[in-house]
């Protein structure tokens, strides 16, 4: 069972790239041993497990007073990181600034987004509006940006009519989950292609909310808890079967390998 341990724990005190299951977690050693690590042990996670429809979520809320978003695909060099567990460890003592980190959206094979695609203000990627197969190409689809602290997600046609400035971060993917309150027009309540998934939605205080599935569940299921649980008026899909978070806090680390793009949430420094 993906997570076992981990959900064990959990709900004992609760009461591209889509491929079944996914990869178990491993609790991390980095920056174990320095201050920074004991530092971390006091500290609340941003995240926690919840239960919706009978499925285990993990919910993790970035915070604009208390967290900044940025976008991570490559180290210095240009190479790709292709897992968190790469990414954490090229940050050395610095990841300790990391509040989490999640897969970031649809990537090709050799793991370059797949659409638009904004990084520290510099874009790799326009707009993909295109046509194809695979839930990227779901329509409406979206893309999920911002800049110092104000988090939008919007469908790429709306994006593209309403924002003309670069953000600081931006990730393209798709389908759209929930789009100014209504479900996908696509999506069944509880269709049959169930895996492990993970998305990210915006509430009306600005509070970017992001959960990946600790169980299989239906597209329909997933945007439902945004729409319903979370009140999330517009929710963007980052992705299945390859879904991955980090959270220092609680030492998880998934070991999914060969993703593509990052989301990483870091603490501001009054934090």
């Amino acid at each position: 069972m993906r997570h076992a341990l981990f959900l064990l724990a959990a709900m004992t005190t609760l009461a591209s790239c889509e491929m079944q299951g996914g990869e178990p977690v491993t609790r991390t050693e980095i920056g174990s041993g320095s201050e920074s690590r004991v530092a971390l042990r006091r500290e609340a996670s941003a995240c926690e497990v919840v239960v919706f429809e009978e499925v285990p979520l993990t919910h993790c809320v970035a915070d604009p007073q208390k967290h900044r978003i940025s976008m991570v695909l490559a180290d210095p060099a240009g190479t790709p990181y292709r897992s968190l567990r790469t990414y954490g460890e090229a940050l050395g003592e610095d990841a300790a600034v990391v509040a989490f980190a999640m897969n970031g959206g649809m990537f090709e094979g050799d793991g370059s987004p797949l659409g638009y695609y904004v990084e520290q203000s510099y874009r790799l990627e326009e707009l993909n509006r295109g046509d194809g197969t695979g839930n990227f190409y779901l329509k409406p689809n979206g893309v999920f940006f911002g800049t110092d602290g104000n988090w939008e997600i919007r469908t790429a046609d709306s994006f593209l009519r309403n924002v003309s400035d670069r953000p600081q971060f931006g990730t393209q993917s798709g389908p759209m989950l929930v789009i100014d309150g209504q479900l996908h027009p696509e999506m069944q309540d509880d269709g049959p292609s169930q895996i492990v998934r993970n998305g990210v939605g915006i509430d009306e205080q600005g509070k970017a909310h992001f959960v990946i599935s600790e169980a299989a569940l239906s597209f329909g299921k997933l945007a439902r808890y945004f729409r319903d649980e979370l009140k999330t008026p517009n929710a963007l899909y980052l992705d299945g079967g390859v879904s991955a978070l980090w959270d220092p806090v609680t030492e998880r680390l998934d070991e999914t390998r060969n993703i593509g793009p990052l989301v990483v949430v870091t603490k501001k420094a009054s934090q």
